[in-house]
Formats: C-alpha cells, structure tokens, sequence
C-alpha cells in the first residue's frame, strides 16, 4: 500500500444512547476520528480492511437501537462506551495498544459493499469487493470476515448488492418460495409492498402465476405497485378506513399467502380475510417497532379454523442457499425481467436522516447511502 494511503480520518455514525419510541435523526452523532493508521493491527491477521462503499438501511436496524437481550442480533453500543475489546464482528480502525483495547467509539453496523485495502484471510484479497456487515464508518475492520460474500457478479450496479442481490433479496427469496411454497393461481398480498422485499416479493408471486395485491403508503407507490412492479392491484392503506373491507373487496374469495411486512391493524384484518390451508410469511412488523408497548393481535383463532401456517424467518439462517439465489436472479435481472427501485442517499453524514425516513415512508424503494464509489 502507498505511504499516502496509511495515514487517514475515519468518519463514523454513533448513536447517542439507547432510544424509545420514534427515533431522530439527533439520536446518531457524525464522528470524525483522529488521524489513523490505515492498515490491520497486531493481534488482526485474521481479518480484513475495508473501504465501506454502500451502506444498507434496513428497518430491523431500529430494534437495535434499544437494549434487548436474546435476539438474534445484537443491540448497538451507544456512545456513552468509550473503550470495547477486539471481540465483536466489525470494530473501527485504530492504533491498537498492546493488550487490544481500543479507545473509541463504536460505530452502528449493518449490511453494507465495500473494497478490501488489506487480509488476513485466505478468502479474501487486496482489491476484492465484498458485501455483509461492516461499520457505519468510512473505513472498517470486519475482524470475522467468514460471514462476507466475495462479489462475482460486477456487470450490475455495486449497489444491488445492498438490496436485491444482498440480504433483501434473499429475504424475498427464501420468505415466499421456501416459506410460502406458492402454486399458480394462488392469491397473494403483501404488505409494506414498495419496499426493499415487497417489491421483489411482489414480483416473485407474478413470475409464479399468482394474482397478487400490494399496500403502500402514498399515490406514487401504489402507482409503482401496479405499472413498475407489475402488481395486479395496490392501494393505499392509509386512505382505508378499514382495513377488512379494504382487503375483501380485492380478495373476495380470500387470500392463499400473506407476506407480513407490517403487523398490527393490518394483520389482524388479514388473518380474518385467510384462506383454507393459507401461509403467512413473518419477514418484519415495521408497525411495531417505535412503540413502547406492542400491539395485541386478536384473530389468531382463524391459525386453527383455517389451518393457516404463520411462520417467522431470519434470512441469515439460509444464507447457504445464496448461490442458488443468484443463479435465478441474476439472468433476472440482466433480461430485464425483475425491475428494482433504489432511493440513493449521497454522503454519510446523510444516513441517519435516511435511516430514520424508513419509519416514515420517505423512500421509494430500496433506501441506500453512499460513503464512496471507490
């Protein structure tokens, strides 16, 4: 590495402390380092050095905001830390002191591209691209990189890879083949449906001769709905009085595969709108999670009258099946099959606007925030 590209600033997203209710954007504080050494430390020589290039907001980052013990991803370390030990996935880059305690801050993670500056591992090299977890940070050391996919396909955007060639995609994948195993001629409705997921969900259920049905939240998504996405109807729910009715006058001979972006209101009405032997995918409940105190769920009895099966996924468990995935998706993609809609934010100290605009319906598409295009 040239002598000009060792000594860097690192800027960083930080949140603040632990947040209840609805977030802000001044719950996250733009943090730029001191001068630092832009190499792997001593004690390092497994992992690898980053450049973070496309940093993914994704709603389940809000459940990290809050302190929760047991769930399958770790809450964020607010700012009020100041010194972590060299043990989590994605650490920020500092000059190490002799027994691995780094005196800084410790940036939000999440889905992100980047290029490797420098490995350790034998998986990786100097120049390749990457995507997975890494910092919110211009600069990271992802020290267990087994969890990384090295990049292959570099004829797409970069970008895709933070959406419908990363996690999102997978989540539409596995959240209605593998969970929903749709059949032609079924009827589908999916929630929160101009989303990251929703979109390809929605798109998916076409691709197998499904009639499908989406909800949104404004006139140009729904719009989007119906003549980018393909989507057979679409409507706004927040126009909808109610939700029941609003679900039976599009599904009257009710709904085979509900894929659950949303909870709350909405699925109550559609547990009351299932069909015999229905499947509702659990991908999110985006309605939930800036409330103190969760809604209750009440027609859970049509689970056993209908015999519907309602199950939740975490799409990290059936990352073994990305291989797969791509070998659908990517000829998709290149024959203009698939359409996909990303929101691209400029600029890191942008993100935690972005990130918080999830929560209000601000993105039209997949919401992306670019550190860098290399």
């Amino acid at each position: 590495m040239e002598q000009e590209q060792q000594v860097m600033s690192n800027k960083q997203i930080i949140l603040k402390d632990y947040v209840v209710g609805f977030p802000k954007e001044s719950d996250m504080i733009l943090k730029t380092s001191e001068t630092i050494n832009l190499k792997l430390p001593q004690g390092c020589s497994n992992g690898v050095l980053v450049k973070n290039l496309y940093l993914s907001c994704d709603p389940y980052m809000r459940m990290r905001m809050t302190r929760t013990e047991g769930s399958y991803v770790d809450s964020f370390t607010p700012g009020s830390s100041t010194s972590h030990r060299l043990k989590l996935t994605v650490v920020t880059i500092v000059e190490a002191v002799s027994d691995l305690i780094f005196a800084t801050l410790q940036p939000i993670t999440g889905y992100g591209v980047a290029k490797v500056l420098e490995s350790g591992h034998a998986n990786f090299k100097k120049g390749d691209l990457i995507w997975g977890f890494t910092g919110w940070e211009e600069y990271s050391i992802i020290n267990a990189p087994e969890g990384l996919f090295k990049i292959e396909h570099t004829d797409v955007p970069l970008s895709y890879y933070t959406g419908i060639l990363g996690m999102p995609g997978m989540t539409a994948y596995i959240g209605f083949y593998d969970i929903c195993a749709p059949k032609k001629g079924e009827y589908v409705f999916v929630s929160a449906a101009s989303g990251a997921v929703g979109q390809l969900v929605g798109q998916f259920a076409k691709l197998s001769g499904c009639y499908v049905v989406g909800s949104a939240g404004t006139k140009e998504k729904v719009d989007l709905l119906k003549n980018k996405f393909g989507f057979d109807e679409a409507f706004n729910y927040k126009e909808e009085q109610d939700l029941d009715a609003v679900l039976k006058r599009y599904f009257p001979e009710g709904i085979d595969i509900y894929f659950e972006n949303v909870g709350g209101k909405m699925l109550d009405a559609v547990l009351l709108n299932m069909r015999l032997n229905g499947r509702i995918s659990v991908c999110g409940m985006i309605s939930q999670y800036n409330l103190e105190q969760g809604e209750g769920v009440r027609n859970l009895l049509t689970l056993i009258t209908k015999r519907v099966r309602m199950q939740g996924f975490i799409v990290s468990d059936h990352y073994h099946k990305y291989p797969k995935y791509l070998e659908m998706i990517i000829p998709l993609i290149k024959q203009g099959t698939i359409n996909y809609i990303e929101d691209i934010v400029e600029g890191l100290e942008n993100a935690p606007a972005a990130l918080i605009g999830l929560f209000s319906g601000n993105n039209v598409g997949k919401q992306v925030v670019v550190v860098a295009r290399e």
